[in-house]
């Protein structure tokens, strides 16, 4: 099963995702039950995801 997870795993409180795979906690949880389908689904969104301040940081 293909995951993101680089064994980084730090929640950031403003936005709700993991720094190291860029996740929601409900993802994590889910992601050995969720189909091919939902975790590729998952994955395809993960690029468009930053965290607050790395988005700060790009301007």
């Amino acid at each position: 099963m293909n995951s993101p997870c680089i064994k980084f795993c730090q929640i950031d409180q403003e936005s709700g995702l993991c720094a190291g795979c860029l996740r929601s906690l409900d993802e994590i949880a889910g992601w050995t039950g969720f189909s091919e389908k939902q975790r590729m689904e998952i994955l395809s969104q993960i690029p468009n995801r930053r965290l607050p301040e790395a988005a700060e940081g790009s301007n």
